[in-house]
């Protein structure tokens, strides 16, 4: 990450006015350094630090010459106030330096700070590579906390009987940002997909919870000692490293939506979330463009009776729409570069979130923005995991094989806009033993949903693998799966070389070797897109983002949200 150039700890000399704490507004400002020079510091219209001209520094007009003429007592005592001056202006500097530096804490003191990831050690992803150019993409999840903890959330929140209950992580997105910083990728998982938690410990109490035997919502992996369980969570599905977390709750985003000054959002008719059993946001806009804010923000954010089919997939819709077009509301009014409404909103900002150690200063928060200020709007992209239906029809699961080519893209850094480069061929620093000694298991995963799975396909490929020396590969005909592409999965990092070695030799692009828990060895799984021949021809587009990852683009000034006919009013 570029080093800050918050200057926080210093001042500019002047005194703070009123209520301002020694904030020093340069803190922002690229142009307010003072430039250095042999003589002294001067700011960049040419003046002395002290705000003299340059020419005030010098001996009064005729230097010693003056002395024969009765003026002995002139230069003497001009020098004098001079010192005095500058003992004056020094104290005043230092004081607001003082101050500055004090703010400067205040703002870091309000951050609310935990663990990153709370999981087991051997669950975490692998950090991240650089590119070839050394630079490193960065993963923050964000997460939005439905806790009841407080007056404020609970007025905010409603529903009395989830007081003072574990908070639940009704919000869930990851932010991938490129490493080149040109584009950005936004994935939001839906509150009601049913995950496999695993193992988390809450650092503050030291109680551990155990991994869930079943498919549990994933809201719920706050409750599990915080957002580090969150975290956790996530890379155990997507083997993507996360870099920081940032979680705001119900009075944060009001705050927050507040110190913005409003996001503007549309809908294509009346809407009003309130159904006659009292469910719903109690969202009320007319038919347009509203700029929301306050508690009308957070109803936004949280509707889901009204919008589109009136499932969590239509709110992470029109959360979409809220952050696309709160960043270009930041950007065209110059919030991020006008001191004094950055000022405001580092206030709220600093109260109202919470986050990881690597994020927990002002300074640190600053840096992240300006590495986020690099990517154009109209390479801002987000999207909902691809999802299915569980069986009951009430929750979702991730759809197989769209999703994790959704996380393969993340984890290889490809932008979900289709707009990047060709990623290389991957490699690995774990060498490949000898093709004799892989032990490659080969299912069946030609079934496709029209089509049935071509019988003893595993069979064959396993013949040929062992044609080409890998003599340990055999056909696991009791497993018959769909797969979409061709994949080899391998458990872990030590076998990753051997997986890769089992792909070259096929053909298979090196993108479809992934990490998963779900095997024990390496496993070739025999997709539908090949169910003959001896040859493997990989897909011709193998990075497009699935169609079922529809994408909306932060550029898109025309977004509106689709009103449910049975939540209008006139």
């Amino acid at each position: 990450m570029a080093q800050s150039s918050v200057r926080g700890e210093g001042a500019r000399p002047r005194v703070p006015g009123a209520g301002e704490l020694g904030w020093d507004d340069s803190m922002y400002d690229e142009g307010g350094e003072p430039v250095r020079t042999a003589d002294g510091v001067r700011d960049r219209s040419g003046r002395d630090g002290a705000g003299a001209r340059p020419s005030e520094d010098a001996a009064p007009h005729g230097g010693d010459d003056d002395a024969g003429h009765g003026n002995e007592g002139r230069p003497r005592r001009r020098r004098r106030i001079l010192r005095w001056s500058a003992m004056v202006l020094s104290v005043l500097i230092l004081g607001t330096a003082g101050a500055g530096y004090l703010y400067y804490q205040h703002l870091n003191n309000n951050l609310k700070k935990d663990d990153l990831n709370i999981g087991d050690a051997k669950d975490r992803a692998a950090k991240t590579k650089p590119n070839a150019a050394g630079q490193t993409p960065l993963n923050i999840l964000l997460i939005g906390s439905d806790a009841r903890n407080s007056t404020e959330n609970q007025k905010l929140g409603g529903a009395r009987d989830t007081f003072d209950t574990p908070p639940r992580a009704d919000v869930q997105m990851l932010l991938h940002l490129s490493a080149d910083r040109t584009n950005m990728s936004v994935v939001s998982m839906p509150r009601d997909t049913l995950l496999q938690i695993p193992n988390c410990t809450d650092p503050k109490t030291g109680k551990t919870y155990t991994a869930s035997t079943s498919l549990t919502m994933t809201n719920d992996s706050l409750g599990r000692g915080g957002p580090g369980c969150t975290v956790a969570t996530w890379e155990k599905l997507t083997d993507i490293h996360i870099d920081h977390f940032i979680m705001v709750d119900f009075a944060g985003v009001v705050s927050m939506a507040d110190a913005i000054g409003g996001v503007p959002v549309c809908v294509d008719a009346n809407i009003y979330s309130h159904t006659s059993t009292g469910h719903g946001s109690g969202l009320k806009l007319e038919k347009g463009t509203t700029s929301v804010k306050g508690k009308q923000a957070l109803q936004w954010l949280r509707t889901r009776y009204g919008f589109e089919d009136g499932s969590d997939i239509g709110r992470t819709k029109a959360q979409h729409q809220y952050m696309n077009s709160m960043v270009r509301q930041l950007r065209e009014n110059a919030t991020l570069s006008n001191p004094g409404k950055l000022r405001g909103l580092a206030e709220t900002a600093t109260t109202a979130l919470t986050v990881d150690q690597g994020l927990g200063t002002v300074t640190k928060l600053y840096d992240l923005s300006k590495e986020l200020k690099k990517v154009p709007t109209k390479r801002i992209a987000m999207t909902t995991m691809p999802w299915v239906y569980s069986s009951d029809g009430n929750r979702v699961l991730p759809k197989p094989t769209d999703a994790d080519k959704v996380w393969r893209l993340l984890r290889e850094d490809i932008p979900l806009d289709g707009k990047g480069k060709k990623k290389k061929e991957r490699t690995s620093s774990d060498p490949a033993a000898a093709d004799d000694k892989i032990a490659v298991q080969v299912r069946n995963g030609t079934r496709t949903t029209t089509l049935a799975p071509v019988s003893g396909r595993a069979s064959a490929v396993s013949e040929l693998l062992v044609g080409k020396g890998f003599t340990q590969a055999k056909a696991d005909p009791s497993t018959v799966t769909a797969e979409a592409t061709t994949v080899i999965r391998y458990p872990s990092a030590d076998l990753e070389g051997d997986a890769l070695r089992v792909a070259k030799a096929l053909g298979v692009s090196t993108h479809a070797v992934e990490k998963s828990e779900d095997v024990s060895g390496i496993t070739l799984v025999v997709g539908a897109d090949w169910r003959e021949g001896t040859t493997y021809k990989a897909p011709e587009d193998d990075d497009a983002t699935p169609e079922s990852a529809k994408l909306d683009k932060g550029s898109d000034t025309e977004a509106c949200m689709h009103v449910n006919p049975d939540y209008t009013w006139s």
